[in-house]
């Protein structure tokens, strides 16, 4: 099947004719090819242990049908201590370009199973690798550090955006090999306890303004995504709202943004690359299950409270059949919108 529009919410076929797996994913371009990478989810069944089946990458010069390249980054299925191991929580990939180094630097968070966070590096000559790992277990500025972004600025400077876990978000910058923290970093939008903490951290640039949208925590449930503005990577930000402005159900069009892609030759088109972790349960609305989250970090919660056989469905943890949402930012001034298309095309764009 050829593409030649996204549709959001959709099942997307690469061209093999299998579902893509490329979650928590984003896209980076490099010598005139569009590269998609992510969580290979292929088989996270919800009836098995795995969590990931390494990092896959597909390759487009269109943006609309992806060649698979395999697995760019492979688990671990033989070392039960590795953070690749299927089962280790492994989460959003992220690479940058390092042109001093001439190196593609891989960072991915890793929930371990003491409960903390930790960042497993590597790098690489070539965008699909192989890929070496340079640090594994490493706690950036000595915090929990969760769900995050990478930016590279003009001057080649890099920065960390992440979830201090259930705290704060985190802007940190990078060493000049991007493989670590110098230590010099700002605090943005303290909260108490999930939901209310961001999480899922996007940045992008766009006419001077530096903007990070985010969602709040409940797991793979959606929930009402945040952004955000400054005039400086450190800020300080200035809240604008809910972007998904004509969403009735406050859960980001069923989705979590995981990445802000800037499309090379385009004017303005900036778009918000999304998983729809749960397409079989679209009929929960936010408001069901954002007090669960809010009673249960606030430790007034006992589980034979949950009355919701929903939360507990086999649906919940499969996400090898998760969807992608896809969709072009709206800007007004320098407010931020996302709208709702069932399709859309890049060519419609200056």
């Amino acid at each position: 099947m050829k593409y030649n529009s996204i549709r959001p919410g959709q099942v997307w076929l690469d061209t093999n004719g299998n579902r893509i797996q490329a979650h928590g994913g984003s896209i980076i371009y490099v010598d005139g090819v569009y590269y998609w990478y992510g969580e290979n989810k292929e088989k996270t069944t919800g009836e098995n242990k795995i969590w990931h089946w390494g990092v896959r990458c597909y390759a487009s010069t269109d943006l609309y049908n992806w060649e698979d390249k395999g697995l760019i980054i492979p688990p671990e299925p033989d070392d039960p201590d590795s953070s690749l191991n299927p089962e280790a929580c492994m989460d959003r990939p992220h690479i940058i370009y390092n042109a001093s180094t001439k190196k593609y630097v891989a960072w991915l968070k890793i929930m371990n199973k003491d409960n903390t966070q930790t960042e497993t590096v590597l790098t690489a000559d070539n965008i699909l690798g192989p890929y070496t790992k340079v640090r594994e277990g490493l706690k950036p500025l000595n915090m929990s550090a969760g769900d995050f972004d990478l930016a590279v600025a003009e001057d080649g400077k890099a920065y960390y955006y992440f979830e201090r876990v259930h705290s704060e978000t985190i802007c940190a910058d990078l060493t000049p090999d991007y493989t670590d923290v110098t230590g010099y970093y700002s605090t943005h939008f303290p909260h108490t306890q999930p939901p209310f903490v961001r999480e899922a951290t996007a940045h992008f640039k766009r006419k001077g303004k530096h903007y990070l949208l985010t969602s709040g925590t409940t797991g793979y449930l959606p929930n009402p995504s945040e952004a955000a503005i400054a005039d400086t990577w450190h800020g300080p930000y200035t809240v604008q709202g809910d972007p998904h402005v004509d969403d009735p159900s406050h859960t980001s069009f069923h989705s979590q943004i995981s990445s802000v892609f800037k499309v090379p030759g385009k004017k303005d088109l900036y778009i918000a690359c999304a998983d729809r972790w749960l397409p079989k349960l679209m009929d929960l609305k936010y408001e069901e299950y954002a007090k669960t989250f809010e009673r249960i970090f606030s430790g007034d919660w006992r589980e034979e409270e949950q009355t919701d056989d929903r939360l507990n469905m086999p649906d919940m943890h499969n996400t090898s059949i998760a969807d992608y949402v896809w969709l072009p930012l709206r800007f007004d001034g320098d407010k931020v919108y996302i709208d709702w298309l069932d399709e859309w095309r890049i060519e419609d764009y200056e």
